[in-house]
């Protein structure tokens, strides 16, 4: 592990020991020491799933009522009036045979890949660059949809997507350390509650197992729920 920076050690100290309301975790979170670029907010929610088990993934989106603070690259597989409609609501790239190439090739600048439905046969064997990047468009996330104007219009406005990693953790941008505390409380609120109302039915026991937000550069602070 790299050494860390004399801001982080001193942020260290000011850590909240205890787990603290919302509200509170914020206001804790803005007064470590600032960087000289504005942080990305991160929400880390442990969940009580067996990430083995099919019927216990918890995978989604929303679009956060403030956005993220960042403008993300949207790339979108789609051919006619719904290629048209993507390219005018915003999508950065769209393409088919063309953009299907690039990515073969390595091309992933991208945050965001929105499939139409009737392009999946050329999009599913770019599986093998895509899907280790979390870009794979799938129906459950909303990437897979013929209404793709729709979905690059979401996600130019804030929408973030989500899944449990293996260990059943949930992480995401939520916003930056700039917002003001009110509207970073309320994308934290909405993201967590959003992620409570999708507790599979199959999960026995405590489902949300812990809550912590940090930024890019400094420590966690435990929320409440």
């Amino acid at each position: 592990m790299g050494k860390k920076s004399k801001r982080y050690r001193a942020d260290i100290q000011n850590q909240p020991k205890e787990t603290l309301p919302l509200g509170d975790a914020v206001t804790a979170l803005k007064k470590f020491n600032s960087t000289k670029f504005d942080q990305t907010v991160e929400v880390h929610m442990r969940l009580g799933v067996d990430p083995n088990q099919a019927d216990q993934i918890v995978r989604g989106s929303i679009v956060l009522p403030h956005g993220i603070g960042k403008q993300q690259r949207i790339v979108v597989f789609a051919k006619g009036d719904a290629a048209a409609a993507a390219e005018a609501a915003g999508a950065d790239v769209v393409g088919g045979d063309d953009l299907a190439k690039r990515i073969r090739e390595g091309w992933t600048e991208f945050d965001v890949c929105i499939a139409a439905p009737d392009m999946m046969g050329l999009v599913g064997p770019l599986g093998r660059v895509l899907g280790p990047r979390g870009l794979m468009p799938s129906p459950r996330a909303g990437t897979v949809t013929p209404d793709v104007a729709k979905v690059v219009a979401e996600y130019k406005a804030g929408k973030v997507e989500f899944r449990n990693d293996k260990g059943g953790n949930v992480h995401a941008m939520v916003g930056k350390l700039s917002f003001d505390e009110a509207k970073l409380g309320e994308n934290i609120r909405a993201f967590i509650d959003h992620v409570v109302g999708m507790k599979p039915s199959a999960v026995r026991g405590a489902y949300v197992r812990g809550v912590a937000i940090c930024g890019t550069m400094s420590p966690s602070v435990r929320v409440s729920i």
